[in-house]
Formats: C-alpha cells, sequence, structure tokens
C-alpha cells in the first residue's frame, strides 16, 4: 500500500526514480566498459580469467545471466533509495508516529493545489465545513466574526478589550492536523472549583463562563491561548492570531474579520431593539439587525484572501449572529460582491429556535439579500436529505425547501444530500465538502462555456 502511494501521481517521486535509475544505467554501463578493456588480456584459464567467469556469471545461460544482475540491481536501488528517504525525513515525522510518512507528503503536495477557498461565518456551522474542506485543499481562509460577547469570549473582551475568540477558536481547533487531540486541548474548559456542572449547551455555545465565579471557572484552553498571544504581540489581534495558526500549524488560515470588536444590534418585529449577540440569538421576529461601530475596518489579510479566491462559500451558520454580521463590514461585503470567485451560499440544515425559528430556504436567501444586495451569491447550497436522525428534545425543525425567494435576482438552487446522517442538526463534514467541490466545477465549466459563446 505505501509502495502504491509514493507512486501516486502528482507526489514528485516518480520522476526522480527515473532519473535515478538513469544514472545507475549510465554507470553500470561505464563499468561494464571497463572491466571489458581489461579482461581483454586476460590469460584464457588464469586464475583472474576464472574469477572474472564466476563474479560475471558466465555459468548461466546467457539470457538468465541479465536478468539476474537486473533483478538485483532493482532491488538494491529500490531498499537504497527507501533507506535514505527514511533517514533524511525522519526527523520530520509526526510525532505521534501513527501517521506513514509517505502519507504526510501527500497530503501537502496534494493539498497544495486544491482550490484557494474562503469560508465567511463563525460558530459551529463554519468549524464543520472547514472539517471537510481541510481533506481537499490546504488553500483555505476561514474569515471569522466579531460579534460575540457572550461567555469565555465576552469575559475576555470585557477585562482585556479583545475581540472575542471563542469562533476563532473553534475554527482553528477543526483545522488542526493533530485533530481531535488538538481539538480536545482547545476546547478544554477549567472546570467550577465549587464542582457545579457546566451544562453541555453552555459549552457548545460557548457561553459557560460564569463571571461571579472568577478566576478560570468555564475559560476554554484555546481562548487563554490567543489572549495571551495578543498580550506577547504588543496587543495586535490580527498579529496575536497569526502566531496561533503557526504555532498550530493548522491547514489553512483562520483571520478575524476586524481587529476591532464588534457589537450586534437587532430590531425585532414588534418594534423593541436588543443589543448584544447572545441576547439577540434568543430573539424571536429579527426584522434587522446592524453593528457598531459603522466605520469598522476590515481586517487586510481577510480582503486579500476575498480577492485571490476561487470559491467563496457563505456559511454555514446561524443567520444572524454568525454571518451577517462579517457581511455587515462594508469592505467585506464589497469585496465579496465584486470578486470574480464563484460564491455560494450554504443553508443551514435546521431553523434555530428564536433566531431563525419557522424560517424556510426562501427566508433565509430574503434575510441575506436585505442585509447585504442582491447577487451576492452565485449559487446556493441546501439539504434534500430529510431522513436524519432527529436527537431528543430537539425544539429546531429542518428547512423547508420553499423556492424562489422574492428579491429580484434569484441565485440558481443546488439540492444535494449534506445533513449528517446521525444529526438532522449538523451537517456532514464530507458530504458539503464533496458537494461545493462538484458546484465549483461545474460553475466553472459554465463560465468557461459563457465565455466561448461570447468568443
Amino acid at each position: 500500500m505505501n509502495l502504491r502511494r509514493w507512486l501516486t501521481p502528482g507526489i514528485g517521486i516518480k520522476r526522480w526514480l527515473l532519473v535515478i535509475f538513469a544514472g545507475l544505467l549510465l554507470l553500470a554501463l561505464g563499468v561494464a566498459h571497463v572491466i571489458r578493456q581489461v579482461t581483454r588480456d586476460l590469460q584464457p584459464g588464469g586464475p583472474a580469467q576464472v574469477l572474472v567467469d564466476v563474479v560475471t556469471l558466465q555459468f548461466l545461460p546467457y539470457p538468465l545471466r541479465g536478468l539476474v544482475v537486473g533483478m538485483l540491481g532493482v532491488t538494491l536501488a529500490i531498499v537504497g533509495a527507501v533507506r535514505i528517504i527514511r533517514v533524511l525525513m525522519d526527523p520530520f515525522r509526526p510525532t505521534d508516529g501513527d501517521q506513514p510518512l509517505v502519507e504526510v507528503i501527500y497530503q501537502k503536495r496534494f493539498l497544495a493545489r486544491g482550490p484557494r477557498v474562503v469560508a465567511i461565518g463563525g460558530g459551529t456551522g463554519l468549524s464543520t465545513l472547514l472539517r471537510g474542506l481541510k481533506e481537499v485543499t490546504s488553500n483555505l481562509t476561514a474569515v471569522v466574526t466579531v460579534a460575540d460577547d457572550g461567555g469565555s469570549s465576552g469575559v475576555l473582551r470585557s477585562e482585556l478589550g479583545i475581540p472575542p475568540v471563542g469562533d476563532i477558536r473553534n475554527c482553528i481547533a477543526a483545522l488542526a492536523d493533530a485533530e481531535p487531540l488538538m481539538s480536545e486541548l482547545l476546547q478544554y474548559r477549567f472546570p467550577d472549583p465549587d464542582g457545579e456542572p457546566i451544562a453541555t449547551a453552555e459549552l457548545d455555545a460557548d457561553h459557560g463562563v460564569r463571571p461571579e465565579k472568577g478566576g478560570l471557572t468555564g475559560h476554554a484552553v484555546g481562548n487563554l491561548i490567543i489572549a495571551a498571544l495578543t498580550a506577547i504581540e504588543d496587543g495586535d489581534f490580527e498579529e496575536g492570531v497569526r502566531q496561533m495558526n503557526r504555532v498550530l500549524a493548522v491547514r489553512g488560515r483562520v483571520l478575524p474579520v476586524s481587529p476591532t470588536p464588534l457589537t450586534l444590534h437587532a430590531h425585532l418585529q414588534d418594534g423593541s431593539e436588543v443589543v448584544g449577540q447572545s441576547v439577540i440569538a434568543r430573539a424571536e421576529g429579527i426584522e434587522r439587525i446592524w453593528i457598531s461601530p459603522g466605520d469598522v475596518v476590515a481586517s487586510e489579510d481577510a480582503l486579500a484572501a476575498i480577492a485571490n479566491a476561487e470559491l467563496i462559500v457563505l456559511g454555514p451558520g446561524s443567520l444572524y449572529t454568525s454571518l451577517l454580521p462579517s457581511l455587515l463590514v462594508p469592505e467585506v461585503r464589497e469585496a465579496v460582491v465584486t470578486s470574480p470567485a464563484v460564491r455560494i451560499f450554504v443553508c443551514n440544515v435546521a431553523t434555530q429556535p428564536g433566531e431563525t425559528q419557522g424560517y424556510d430556504l426562501a427566508a433565509h436567501i430574503d434575510a441575506l439579500v436585505a442585509h447585504t444586495q442582491p447577487g451576492i451569491v452565485d449559487a446556493v447550497l441546501a439539504n434534500n436529505d430529510f431522513d436524519a436522525r432527529v436527537p431528543a428534545a430537539w425544539r429546531a425543525e429542518a428547512v423547508r425547501l420553499r423556492w424562489p425567494p422574492s428579491t429580484t435576482e434569484v441565485p440558481r438552487l443546488i439540492l444535494d444530500e449534506l445533513v449528517d446522517p446521525e444529526n438532522a442538526h449538523h451537517h456532514d463534514p464530507a458530504r458539503l465538502a464533496a458537494s461545493l467541490l462538484r458546484l465549483l466545477d461545474g460553475e466553472r465549466t459554465r463560465r468557461r462555456a459563457g465565455v466561448a459563446r461570447t468568443a
């Protein structure tokens, strides 16, 4: 199995094996020529001639001599090459030793030629997407919202003045090569010293911190590391996140949408206004949201990644509290709208109690366009598999496929089986990544066909 992997197209081994073989062949021809010249004047039947006859296998039939020598030469060449590679590459072998070295090289070489993908959003949905995409490309950038104000992120934001780090931590954990071990480390929360349990729901939502307890109670290790790196970099949050990416050697990059903390505001259908991501996530009847400060500056790295992308993925994730806050940053929205990349909105597989309760597919698109502008995406990708297992005590419901939306420019709709068969609340990472790549290839073909017709 390992030998076949070494010879896989694209890994860059076969061409150099051929060069080595050609060199050894020329060397053998040179040695044979020297031996021929030296032995021409040997006394027939003498000791030297007998020794030469034995070494050159003269006692075997002529065709068999070349076969035996050739097989021996190939065997020695392969053994030698493998041993040399092993000696040279052992210092770079993964420390856990579980993954063969050839798999590591294959991943690095193969994934480096994957499409340039930018994923915009936050929360659990974006982390799920990244876990699938990191298996097909390392040219991956996650642009993450910085509007969270609850839990560990909220406490660090209040005490240290840094943007919220919870969604950034989740995405870095998803892209780490050592996942799930690294994920377990970054997601570990310090327990309550009084022994009071922190509910699983609180952990999932990053709302497990209890400020009244003080100390480290409920703080995630990953949040504290990012905060520490920011302090080491003299308060430069973007540089702190860059260093976090480097320290963990993630596949791709995780970037904050802005170095400035955002505050999320919402106007509800009953006429009231609420402030804060953690409050808005539980609100019903959201009519409109906006962010402050209104003149927030986008991350330069994020804008550069969007401009260089081949595929831009919006979502999945909480519509009002994870995805839209990033698109409400004017520079980011303009960069997405003007990008020549294929732009795809991935709709959630399920509604969220409060925030998108009762929303169908068309309602998601209407809300997206109302807060951005028509034509922001080329296509919409939605799930059409409704046979997944529904978790117990699940208050949400599957997103119904009502179509088209009321927007003036209706994007193309692509339906596929995207849901995790064991959890109707979540996307399946592998299914989602595969579907996005098929959609990207199809859109490229459509565009090439359009250019050909125009020409």
